[in-house]
């Protein structure tokens, strides 16, 4: 049971020696002082240059400081107790992804998760997205009062490679036609919910290409996409408002 691992893991991150990533005071991964810290509101976050098409992104804040090393902390390190202050966090830019919007119709809130590659999640032991996106909805959920599922429906084709290091236009080729929706999880998404309003789920906001190949994924399978939301956006290629969302 997975149940195990990771109650071993948040052990070892709660007692063993470990230090607030934000200010290295030894205890917890993140200590009362730095979570206090932490957003509590989110803005849309548009990347410049911006994909022709992209929903509107919404996100806590720049991807520097206290929520870039939170990120790389659970990301690239393992830190697995810090999965609920960063789906907090990614909460609270799905509500206002939700809010933004004006009255959204009766029907539950569905985040999707963008794919990781499936060496990657090996190599790394746990898939961190998809992590944050389930700890989203709970949160979300407990908030809201309302019914918020994760529903992990995209797959990556093979081919795709690691995005770091890759500019705009490298990022974009990459992913191009990378990802998609198969028939039969978008045929369970369907009879679970029949009226469900999707938001595209990251940690990391850059250019954008990767949130863009999943709305193109979603929506080339019948599965309209009301928004995007991530932790944190890169402050060199945010800046501006949010697309005005379609109706």
């Amino acid at each position: 049971m997975r149940t195990l691992p990771l109650l071993a893991d948040g052990f070892v991150d709660l007692v063993l020696g470990s230090r607030c990533v934000g200010c290295a005071r030894p205890g917890r991964p993140l200590c009362g002082a730095c979570r206090a810290t932490l957003p509590v509101t989110a803005s849309p976050r548009r990347p410049s240059p911006c994909p022709d098409g992209l929903v509107p992104p919404y996100a806590t804040g720049d991807y520097d400081g206290l929520l870039r090393a939170l990120v790389l902390a659970h990301k690239e390190r393992r830190v697995l107790a810090l999965g609920a202050p960063l789906g907090q966090l990614l909460a609270v830019a799905v509500a206002s992804a939700v809010g933004a919007v004006g009255a959204v119709p009766a029907g539950p809130v569905v985040l999707v998760p963008v794919p990781s590659r499936a060496a990657t999640v090996r190599q790394r032991g746990h898939d961190p997205t998809l992590t944050l996106t389930r700890a989203a909805a709970r949160a979300t959920g407990r908030v809201s009062g309302g019914e918020v599922l994760t529903a992990s429906v995209l797959r990556l084709r093979p081919g795709v490679v690691d995005q770091a290091g890759l500019d705009a236009a490298a990022r974009a080729a990459n992913l191009a036609g990378s990802m998609t929706a198969p028939a039969a999880a978008v045929r369970r998404l369907a009879r679970r919910c029949p009226r469900a309003h999707v938001v595209v789920c990251d940690d990391v906001l850059t250019t954008g290409a990767t949130l863009r190949e999943a709305q193109r994924a979603l929506e080339a399978a019948g599965v309209p996409v009301l928004a995007a939301a991530v932790v944190a956006a890169t402050r060199k290629r945010s800046a501006g408002p949010a697309p005005v969302a379609r109706s």
